[in-house]
């Protein structure tokens, strides 16, 4: 049993790692540090609130005093750093903030778990750092990185600066990179939860230019095992790429949903395309799979239509996650596209 440190935990993929930490009996004590911007939900957290295992903080990954304090009093003997300003459409309407969290906030963490010896740290990216991928071509670990966004750039430094870590200061540091992401709890201003919440609404669904873009998909649930078997199987100064071996088109995602929803696709609609959008992401995760044996299990037409139940049933959870803030994000981003 392990006494862990999650960042980030009310977020998406971090509160399905804690959920299935704890779920497992693969922790003594968990402590959950988390800022609660727009994007983090204690509610995703109801499920282990109770569990007197669990315990979560609310705080910044850039509060020095904070974080060194909270590492040195906990003594974990994993920090599993989730925390991170994740969406590139809101790092090109203002940069600063992705910078501020994932390159100081990154800093921080790793300084505290240097001064205080941390055991093992382990480090969430995205495979956003490799930039467009043109076919057939995949991604190993070795892969040049070309971020492409305010958002990747960030990330791909916050690796570099991980991975510093392990070399200078023989910081047990690991680096995953994940693919793209779905399932249950996602906030709606990614692809599948967007388009699933404004389909549900009979509103219109934005694609941005022609829809091509292709993106590999990974149900949460298949990344948060693979976390775990980074941080029990895998070698601290290593990269480990997660994908789930599943590429489409944006285009197919969203016709593939409106067909499992019994929606038309006259509801698409399309506008200007981002800045700098990557035509295609492709990962290898053959590396991750041979030294641990982990493996997706999730086929993305069984994942899809189970994040689409989940949406449906789940209509409170949304209206409330999309009022506010979300709302003034929504326009300003679509508006005049």
């Amino acid at each position: 049993m392990t006494k862990l440190l999650v960042t980030g935990g009310a977020g998406f993929i971090g509160s399905a790692f804690v959920r299935l930490v704890l779920g497992s009996g693969g922790a003594s004590q968990l402590v959950n540090l988390d800022k609660l911007t727009y994007a983090g939900n204690l509610e995703n957290l109801l499920p282990v609130d109770a569990d007197p295992r669990y315990r979560f903080v609310h705080g910044d990954i850039c509060d020095a005093k904070l974080v060194n304090n909270l590492v040195a009093d906990l003594k974990p003997d994993v920090i599993v750093h989730f925390a991170a300003e994740s969406h590139v459409d809101r790092s090109i309407l203002s940069p600063a903030p992705v910078f501020e969290t994932n390159l100081r906030g990154t800093f921080t963490l790793l300084e505290a778990a240097r001064l205080n010896n941390t055991p093992r740290f382990l480090h969430v990216s995205t495979d956003e750092v490799y930039g467009s991928i043109d076919a057939p071509h995949e991604a190993d670990e070795h892969y040049p990185l070309r971020a492409s966004s305010p958002y990747s750039a960030s990330k791909a430094g916050s690796d570099l600066l991980a991975l510093s870590y392990f070399v200078t200061y023989k910081l047990p540091v690991t680096v995953t990179r994940a693919s793209n992401n779905y399932g249950p709890y996602q906030f709606p201003e990614k692809l599948i939860p967007l388009m699933i919440s404004n389909a549900i609404a009979d509103q219109p669904l934005p694609i941005y230019g022609d829809g091509m873009q292709v993106r590999d998909w990974l149900y949460v649930d298949d990344h948060c095992r693979a976390i775990l078997a980074a941080i029990e199987h895998g070698r601290p100064g290593e990269v480990y790429n997660i994908g789930g071996s599943r590429s489409l088109a944006n285009v197919e995602v969203v016709k593939m949903m409106l067909a499992l929803l019994g929606k038309p696709e006259s509801l698409m609609v399309t506008v200007k395309d981002r800045p700098g959008h990557d035509r295609r992401y492709a990962l290898s995760s053959e590396k991750l799979m041979r030294e641990t044996g982990w493996k997706a299990e999730m086929p993305f037409e069984q994942g899809l239509r189970a994040t689409i139940d989940w949406y449906r049933a789940k209509s409170d959870w949304m209206a409330r996650v999309k009022s506010g803030e979300y709302q003034s994000y929504y326009e300003k981003n679509y508006a005049g596209r």
